[in-house]
């Protein structure tokens, strides 16, 4: 078991606010109230203590990606828990149906031993008039069946499934995943305004990458991105690595459905923590250049090389929003969502000790997960 810890003099932010001169207690894997008599002190003045993030899209990175081997997830998921993300879930990208069934047995089992928190299905059930980076040929409709499918080999780890839901099948695949549980999510769609509120009203509650691989807003045809926005049983997940959004975008989606509806995402794919070259993403090529991904034939963007302490430190540095939010839409928002908010996305006594530590210029520090750290801090060093 880990050492009883209480991490003192830093800026921490809690449900309530920011607490300056902050204490949290740790106790074996959770955060307690009080410290124990044992606990030894960490100095942390002049650092940020938040609740480690919560990334629920996710493809790969260290040079793995979640659609390959055990050992290849497990390198990802290490990759990612050391910039901050202690919760992940695993995305899959469109592929042939069985090779996806496969897939998520073994995710299934990872999610089992809690290394992910579940299971995201990007694809196939998308439109090949904004697929993006996922191949055209193995595309389908969101047959309900084809769904139910997946959903019976995740084996109950099925978290989320993105759906161009103007497809047939579409609007009763999103009652199919409501009445399991699982997430509908709008995303890789080419719906209008009033096939998009058709689908809100059946069960979908999340925007995959808002902005991203959809109609854009018009003043006669407002499209999916309007009526993501302004409904509040929806979340919109943003990329904010400054090349999937431009900043008045971000600052849209801010303003229109507030901080309580964003939820942050990486998207990011095996080049993430690994560097430029050429990758695969599915069946794709991708290539990688000043951390900026395409797709060798085509030039789309093909998923992102970001990271969550990036995205965080984007958000309080250049996008000017306050660290509350920034952490509400890293943390509170994707915890609530994956249904998890009992044990983690806040820093309260029962809680996993699952935190980051970020020093004054917002440069990550350490990374703790269960109360062991990933990234020790150079005070305990």
């Amino acid at each position: 078991m880990a050492p009883s810890l209480v991490l003192t003099g830093a800026r921490v932010v809690l449900p309530g606010g920011v607490v300056d001169d902050g204490r949290v207690s740790v106790e074996g894997t959770r955060i307690t109230a009080t410290a124990a008599e044992s606990a030894r002190a960490v100095d942390l003045s002049g650092h940020w203590v938040l609740p480690g993030f919560v990334d629920i899209h996710n493809h790969g990175g260290g040079g793995a990606s979640f659609s390959g081997t055990a050992e290849d997830v497990l390198t990802a998921i290490h990759t990612h828990r050391t910039h901050g993300t202690t919760t992940l879930v695993a995305s899959t990208v469109t592929d042939e149906m069985d090779l996806l069934a496969t897939q998520a047995g073994l995710l299934s089992e990872l999610a089992e031993q809690g290394e992910i928190a579940g299971i995201h299905f990007e694809g196939p059930f998308i439109s090949p008039c904004r697929k993006g980076a996922h191949s055209e040929e193995l595309l389908r409709d969101p047959d309900p069946a084809e769904v139910r499918k997946l959903i019976d080999a995740a084996r109950g780890k099925a978290k989320m499934v993105t759906l161009a839901t103007e497809l047939p099948g579409g609007v009763d695949s999103v009652r199919l995943l409501a009445e399991h549980g699982v997430i509908a999510a709008v995303g890789h769609t080419d719906a209008t305004y009033e096939q998009t509120v058709e689908a809100i009203d059946a069960g979908a509650t999340v925007a995959t990458h808002l902005f991203n691989a959809m109609p854009p807003v018009g003043h006669r045809s407002p499209g999916p991105i309007t009526a993501l926005l302004e409904d509040e049983r929806v979340t919109v997940e943003l990329i904010n690595d400054g090349t999937h959004l431009h900043p008045a975008a971000l600052e849209l989606a801010f303003h229109h459905a507030g901080a309580s509806r964003v939820a942050f995402i990486t998207d990011a794919m095996d080049a993430a923590g690994a560097g430029d070259g050429r990758y695969l993403l599915g069946p794709l090529e991708v290539e990688v250049s000043e951390g900026v991904a395409r797709l060798v034939h085509g030039g789309s963007i093909a998923g992102s090389t970001l990271t969550l302490d990036r995205a965080f430190r984007r958000a309080v540095t250049i996008d000017r929003l306050s660290v509350e939010d920034a952490v509400t839409a890293l943390s509170v928002n994707p915890a609530r969502l994956l249904g998890l908010s009992d044990r983690i996305g806040s820093l309260e006594p029962g809680k996993d000790a699952d935190l980051v530590v970020f020093d004054a210029d917002f440069a990550l520090k350490g990374v703790m997960r269960r109360g062991e750290w990933v990234v020790v801090p150079p005070q305990l060093a």
